[in-house]
């Protein structure tokens, strides 16, 4: 396949996924350390991260979808700038100053930070992959994005493994700042912005026109879906993976903290085993298993995997069970890529960002969902007043969500876009040109 179309893409995203990964691991220990008494976790820790990604699911079912859409009208480039920019700001402040003060102003930033960029910025480098790369490599490009962010995650924690804690913040947001500005300079666009022709709408008659315009845009984009069986049950498989996936991940680390004593050390040595086997099974095995098996087949496998992650996890007895149970992200790594697959082949070439967005902003809805109630289960049970005698409850409740989602995926039907109008797409090209730019009337530019 050829990839030269994507190494400027690649690339920058690679800085930034390693940035912001070599902080994953430090930050339990520096929260920790600023908030809870006795450097062990505390209840407020783990409420915080919930309240946190309770803020960020509640308005990434709304900014999502239209990310997608603008991307779609304004370009991939200008969106993946606006979305990976956000990242470096929280982190400065963690650069600056680690007190209390410092850690809740962290938060706040990175509250607005996920809102703009968390899901956002893979999606939208999927679309300009699809752009770029012909419809029967899509799945081999998707593969290979996905496993260029496993590999940025093995650097970010072997960095974070061997870097002193106190450059690891400055070191980030450098990197930050160099992958934004590698994007602005060499990255190419591929989608030409036509501006209307009519100058003399006055303010408010632009900021109406704007308001209709999105919201006739996601009519679409949910129109899109709800016509199509495949969108329509690979939303449903999202949304149970990502209602249990999501609160097991806020929650993890500082399970692992109160019960066997993780540090930033073991936290990078579990975070490197995942990764690692992932670039594996994400740029070999799985070009060759959607060959021989299809997207299906390697959606429900890695589901199922996923599954047995968090149900070991969640009954770990010793302190080798989490390296074990991490094993088992090699496989259901491969959930992420295959679900890119089935929804860009669902898709027509024109609805990349709409489809691939409103999927996004449906996680984003499980993503608020997840935290009301893994957080107050892992507070309660990691607590004196358990009902019963079992820590990782919790997050054997996140592994039945993905169970319900693996179900799902056993009965997903797989269809492609069909290359008709739909009668919504029909009735809006007669009622006016306000959506021409975000479909057939965008260029291609490679």
């Amino acid at each position: 396949m050829e990839m030269r179309p994507l190494l400027h893409l690649l690339f920058p995203l690679c800085i930034h996924w390693l940035a912001e990964e070599m902080t994953v691991s430090v930050l339990v220990d520096v929260v920790t350390r600023a908030l809870c008494t006795g450097g062990t976790t505390c209840s407020q820790v783990i409420y915080i991260n919930g309240l946190e990604q309770t803020i960020v699911g509640v308005f990434k079912m709304f900014v999502l979808p239209i990310l997608g859409q603008l991307a779609d009208e304004y370009g991939r480039k200008m969106m993946l700038l606006v979305t990976t920019s956000t990242s470096m700001f929280p982190f400065a402040v963690l650069a600056l100053n680690q007190s209390k003060e410092a850690v809740y102003t962290f938060y706040v930033l990175r509250t607005i930070s996920y809102i703009l960029s968390q899901g956002s910025v893979l999606y939208i480098a999927v679309a300009y992959a699809a752009d770029v790369v012909d419809t029967r490599k899509r799945s081999i490009a998707f593969a290979w994005i996905t496993g260029f962010l496993s590999a940025s995650h093995v650097m970010g924690n072997v960095f974070a493994r061997f870097l002193p804690e106190k450059y690891i913040f400055s070191v980030s947001v450098c990197l930050l700042v160099f992958a934004s500005l590698y994007m602005l300079l060499f990255l190419g666009e591929t989608v030409k912005y036509q501006p209307s022709q009519d100058e003399q709408i006055t303010l408010w008659g632009k900021i109406g026109r704007t308001i209709r315009k999105r919201y006739m845009s996601m009519k679409e984009s949910g129109h899109i879906v709800m016509k199509s069986p495949t969108l329509k049950g690979i939303s449903i498989v999202a949304f149970f993976y990502k209602l249990g996936m999501i609160g097991i991940g806020n929650v993890l680390f500082y399970y692992l903290k109160a019960v066997f004593g993780f540090s930033k050390n073991q936290f990078s040595e579990i975070l490197i085993v995942v990764e690692a086997g992932a670039i594996v099974s994400q740029m070999l095995v799985l070009p060759v298993a959607i060959a021989l098996v299809g997207e299906k087949m390697v959606l429900s496998v890695a589901l199922f995997s996923a599954v047995a992650y968090a149900t070991l996890y969640g009954l770990a007895w010793a302190s080798w069970v989490p390296y074990v149970s991490a094993s088992f992200g090699v496989v259901n790594i491969l959930i992420a890529p295959a679900t890119f697959s089935i929804v860009s082949k669902a898709s027509s070439s024109e609805h990349q960002g709409k489809a691939q967005g409103l999927i996004a902003g449906v996680e984003a809805l499980a993503s608020f969902l997840s935290p009301l109630f893994i957080s107050p289960l892992t507070t309660l049970f990691l607590s004196s007043h358990a009902p019963f005698n079992c820590k990782g409850f919790s997050i054997l409740v996140g592994a039945s969500c993905m169970f319900i989602g693996f179900v799902f995926a056993c009965f997903l039907k797989i269809d492609s876009a069909s290359a008709k109008k739909t009668d919504v797409e029909t009735a809006e090209d007669q009622e006016s040109p306000l959506l021409e730019n975000s479909g057939g009337s965008c260029s291609r530019e490679l």
